[in-house]
C-alpha cells in the first residue's frame, strides 16, 4: 500500500510539472528580456539582433533590450550570458564566432557546446571578399596572381584575431596558397579599407552592402557555396577555389537548463518573424536571408561548424591575442 501511495505521489508531482511548464511559457515574458551581444553597436551581429529584438518586443509584449558587451572575440559577452539565470530573461546573440572560439581559446570559463542552449537561428551570414577601388585586381584569379607576385605585401583586415573575418581569410590564404599580412582591428576596419590603408577583407554582407552598392568598395566574390540573390553578378570564391565555402549565421542562445517550453516559445516567435514579409524585407535590405530552424536543427549546425573551424585554426596556428 505504501509503495502504491508513493507511486501515485510521483505521478501527481510529474503531472504538476507538466502543467507548470506550459503555464510558465504562456506567461513568459512578464518583464524585460536582456539580449547580450558580444560586438560593438553597428556591427552585423548587433544589427541583426536589434531587428529581431524589436520584433520580439512587439510580438511578446515585453521589451527585448540589446546590451553590447564587446571584447575578447565575444567571449566576455558569452560568459556573462551563459552564467545568467536560466529563466529566459537573459539571451545571447550568437554567431559563427562562438563556434570558432570553442577551439581558439584554451581557458574559457564555459563550454559553448555544453552551456549554450540553441534557441533560434535568424538569418544566414554571407561574407564577401572586398577590395578598395584602387586595388589593381578585379577578379579572384587576378587577386591570387597579384598576391603571389607580392608575398607579404597585401594587408588583410579583420575584426580581430580569431574572429570570423580573420578565420575566413586564413582559409583563403590556405587554399589559394598566398601570403598576406593579417591586420586585426578592435573596432571597424571599413575606414582603412576605403582609404587603402588595408587592401582586402572578408567582411559580413550587412556592414558591407551599402559600400558595394555605392561603388566605394569592389566585391570580388562571396564566400557562400552558391551565388546570392543580393549580389547575383558576384561569383563565389568556390568558383575559383573548389571546395571553399564559409557560410555564417546569426541566432539566439540561452543558458543551459532554460526551460524547453520557454525555448520553444521564443523559437516559434522568431520563426513567425522570419515568415513576415516586412521582416524579410528588412533582412534583404541588409543582404541576408531568413534561416528558420528548430532548436535541434540549430544545435546540429553549431556542432558541425565547431568541428569545421577547429581544423582551420589548427592548420593556420591561430592564437588569441
Amino acid at each position: 500500500m505504501e509503495l502504491h501511495r508513493r507511486r501515485l505521489l510521483r505521478l501527481a508531482a510529474g503531472a504538476a510539472v507538466l502543467r507548470v511548464l506550459p503555464a510558465r511559457a504562456q506567461s513568459y515574458p512578464s518583464r524585460p528580456v536582456h539580449v547580450i551581444v558580444g560586438f560593438p553597436a553597428g556591427n552585423s551581429p548587433d544589427m541583426i539582433t536589434r531587428l529581431i529584438s524589436q520584433f520580439l518586443s512587439e510580438r511578446l509584449g515585453q521589451q527585448f533590450v540589446v546590451e553590447n558587451r564587446p571584447g575578447a572575440g565575444s567571449t566576455i559577452a558569452t560568459e556573462a550570458a551563459l552564467n545568467a539565470a536560466p529563466d529566459g530573461y537573459t539571451l545571447l546573440g550568437i554567431v559563427m564566432s562562438n563556434t570558432i572560439n570553442a577551439s581558439l581559446y584554451a581557458n574559457l570559463k564555459y563550454d559553448f557546446g555544453r552551456d549554450c542552449t540553441p534557441v533560434a537561428s535568424i538569418a544566414d551570414a554571407p561574407y564577401v571578399m572586398l577590395v578598395n577601388q584602387a586595388f589593381p585586381a578585379k577578379t579572384v584569379p587576378e587577386f591570387i596572381d597579384y598576391a603571389r607576385a607580392h608575398p607579404g605585401k597585401i594587408m588583410m583586415a579583420s575584426g580581430g584575431t580569431g574572429t570570423s573575418t580573420h578565420v575566413i581569410g586564413e582559409m583563403f590564404k590556405m587554399m589559394a596558397k598566398v601570403d598576406m599580412v593579417h591586420v586585426p582591428y578592435r573596432g571597424t576596419f571599413m575606414p582603412d579599407l576605403l582609404s587603402g590603408q588595408v587592401q582586402v577583407s572578408f567582411a559580413p554582407i550587412p556592414q558591407s552592402i551599402e559600400f558595394i552598392r555605392t561603388g566605394k568598395l569592389r566585391a570580388l566574390a562571396v564566400t557562400t557555396p552558391q551565388r546570392i540573390a543580393t549580389l547575383p553578378d558576384v561569383p563565389t570564391v568556390g568558383e575559383f577555389l573548389p571546395g571553399f565555402a564559409a557560410d555564417g549565421w546569426y541566432g539566439l542562445g540561452a543558458p543551459k537548463n532554460t526551460p524547453p517550453a520557454i525555448v520553444d516559445r521564443l523559437n516559434q516567435a522568431v520563426n513567425v518573424a522570419l515568415a513576415d514579409p516586412k521582416f524579410k524585407a528588412q533582412l534583404a535590405g541588409l543582404g541576408v536571408n531568413p534561416l528558420p530552424m528548430t532548436p535541434g536543427e540549430f544545435g546540429r549546425l553549431i556542432l558541425a561548424d565547431t568541428g569545421k573551424w577547429a581544423k582551420v585554426i589548427k592548420f593556420a596556428g591561430i592564437k588569441p591575442e
